[in-house]
């Protein structure tokens, strides 16, 4: 299975996630990005390690790499593996061997060790996104072709799948990742049953 170096990108937050963040990773080598949704604690350790601020008693993720340290060992890598039931799934390789983990905790452990993030490219293609500026560069117009048009009333109604694809590109340039998020699963069950 291929996997996909990515970066943080950054956290946000929306009033009507109900306290939930949504750490947003982007690929090293493209343009893709993939959302996912982590707690507030999750999202406070990560912040905390990248900003570099030490809390004056060990976080428990500072915990947790302490006790690795401790018993000589390292993180090799952290991997973004799965994507089930809109849950992600991810492993933290050690010198010798590897860990179930949330991606949220693996990222918040890598980030204290500058271990590198992957991702399965299955997952990036089920659950990542171009921004809509990226997007854009690949249209015909941005290419030196123009695309030919169509008069606004002769446009065909848009299907409802266009139109969720629509709304979740206007929820990416918005940032609003949440929301992007439920799109994102609600275009994949809208694929899935008229398949």
């Amino acid at each position: 299975m291929e996997r996909i170096q990515v970066d943080i990108l950054g956290l946000s937050t929306s009033p009507s996630a109900g306290g939930a963040y949504a750490l947003i990773l982007k690929e090293v080598s493209g343009a893709r990005r993939l959302p996912i949704i982590i707690g507030a604690f999750e999202a406070q350790s990560i912040a905390l390690e990248l900003e570099g601020i030490k809390p004056p008693r060990p976080l428990t993720h500072d915990l947790i790499k302490n006790i690795i340290e401790t018993m000589g060992a390292g993180i090799h890598d952290v991997y973004i593996n799965e994507l089930k039931d809109g849950t992600f799934y991810a492993r933290i390789s050690f010198d010798s061997q590897e860990i179930d983990s949330r991606p949220s905790d693996a990222i918040a452990i890598a980030v204290r060790f500058g271990a590198p993030i992957y991702v399965a490219e299955s997952v990036m293609e089920e659950a990542g996104f171009v921004p809509e500026a990226e997007d854009a560069e690949k249209t015909p117009q941005a290419t030196g072709v123009d695309a030919p048009e169509t008069p606004s009333k002769d446009k065909p109604k848009a299907t409802k799948l266009e139109q969720l694809e629509h709304d979740l590109k206007e929820a990416i340039a918005k940032e609003d990742y949440e929301r992007a998020a439920r799109l994102r699963d609600e275009i994949k069950k809208h694929r899935t049953h008229t398949s």
